[in-house]
């Protein structure tokens, strides 16, 4: 049989695996051990630890961990519960107001960890039922907190970044900077959604009453958001424009950033010892599973090369019409469709590195574009039912009375604006490579 059948066949066993239920780090290195000894009798695994021990000392990666902690630190220390308060209050008498609110605190949580479940759980904690409470629709309410807290997918610094950086051999500065436009463009495509319902329908999102608005005076207001909201906007801010004008590398500003998480925390009173370790226990368990999904990930790599994968890949490239633009659209709806059913960091080691050899000779391509244009579609993959995490976390700490399809419902027009803005990355690739360029990255 050709070995490009065989390659053909794992690919197939690997989503056979995953759709069955089994983790994607044991899935992937499975696949890999099985079809790599019936292809060549596994002696091309002799390379194996040369290259598990390149992953594990990449200097580059160990910034995850670092970034993870500090994303892990600012949620168990409910700095973020009580950002998104006092934005709503500032939000005043603004119909909507109080979403306008979850997706400033959703940039800002992005910015700050980068971590979808701890942005999700934590957001649907703190403001569904707040959201509910004041007469929000509940399928918007539901969609805003799943949208926003999505946000820190393609808002640097983000575990999609990171990883794409190593995948595609790029630099993680030039991801940053490429990533703040589309990232803030995309939540002020949000922005100027529920602005239009608000417009369109203002029963769906009411403001504040005034009664409580009463309650918190001005001078009060003003004091809240010095206290609460600018020393985590600080942070973000010292992180990443620390990476992004060249000051300090991505493992350098990580390494500020989770001392720096700290360091907040105890300045509002909300660092306690109990606290402090469930963090590190936290941040822990999440960044293990990422080094072994990216070990095991080695083991299919090495398999599927081994077996010609990438003659096969360049024989389906072959039926795609249209040229490079035609490939790289194909894999942008291969993506999309994925993200139905895939988590992002299968989709990351299995799609992208079988596209990446074309891709990487057409020289009319930025790789650092394609990268932004994978991340913004990676992050449909958590919005995108069945298995959207964003709407699987939602579900699992919802309140009752919110149903399945109140949270599906919800996230549909996000997806559709998340759709938009990726068609305008397409259509015009400054809005990814100006920030980059200027800054001489």
């Amino acid at each position: 049989m050709p070995l490009e059948y065989i390659a053909l066949m794992m690919v197939v066993a690997f989503f056979v695996l995953v759709l069955t239920g089994m983790p994607v780090a044991f899935a992937i290195a499975a696949v890999g051990f099985v079809f790599g000894f019936i292809g060549f009798d596994g002696w091309l695994f002799e390379l194996l630890p040369a290259r598990i021990f390149g992953t594990i000392t990449n200097y580059t990666l160990l910034a995850i961990p670092l970034f993870v902690f500090m994303g892990v630190m600012l949620d168990k220390t409910r700095v973020a519960e009580r950002m998104l308060d006092v934005i709503g209050h500032a939000a005043g008498g603004l119909p909507g107001g109080m979403a306008l609110a979850v997706i400033l605190v959703g940039v800002l949580m992005g910015a700050a960890t980068g971590i979808v479940g701890a942005a999700i759980v934590t957001l649907t904690l703190m403001a569904l039922p707040t959201l509910l409470r004041r007469g929000y629709k509940k399928s918007v309410a539901c969609g805003t907190i799943c949208a926003s807290g999505t946000l820190g997918q393609i808002i640097p610094p983000s575990l999609v970044l990171l990883v794409l950086a190593d995948t595609m051999n790029l630099s993680v500065g030039s991801l940053f900077a490429a990533a703040l436009i589309p990232g803030l463009m995309l939540a002020g495509l949000y922005v100027v959604y529920l602005l239009a319902l608000a417009w369109w329908n203002a029963a769906d999102v009411p403001a504040i009453d005034a009664e409580e608005r009463a309650q918190v005076s001005k001078l009060q207001l003003l004091k809240d958001l010095v206290t609460s909201v600018l020393p985590p906007l600080a942070l973000v801010l010292a992180v990443l424009g620390s990476i992004i004008g060249g000051i300090a590398a991505p493992t350098e500003a990580a390494a500020v950033g989770a001392v720096g998480a700290v360091v907040v925390a105890a300045l509002m009173g909300r660092l306690e010892r109990k606290t402090f370790i469930e963090a590190v226990m936290v941040s822990v368990r999440i960044t293990a599973m990422v080094f072994f999904v990216l070990i095991a990930s080695q083991v299919f790599a090495l398999a599927f090369r081994g077996l010609d994968g990438e003659f096969l890949i360049e024989a389906m490239v072959d039926f795609v019409p249209g040229g490079p633009m035609g490939t790289l659209l194909f894999m942008m709806l291969l993506i999309f469709l994925l993200g139905f059913f895939l988590e992002w960091i299968q989709i990351t080691f299995i799609v992208v590195p079988l596209f990446l050899p074309f891709l990487a000779g057409v020289p009319e391509f930025s790789m650092v574009w394609i990268a932004i244009l994978i991340a913004m579609n990676l992050q449909t993959s958590f919005l995108t039912p069945p298995f959207g995490w964003s709407l699987i976390f939602m579900k699992g700490v919802a309140p009752k009375g919110i149903t399945t399809a109140h949270i599906y419902k919800g996230a549909v027009p996000f997806v559709i604006i998340q759709l938009v803005a990726l068609g305008l990355i397409i259509l015009f690739p400054a809005i990814t490579l100006w920030l980059p360029e200027a800054i001489g990255w």
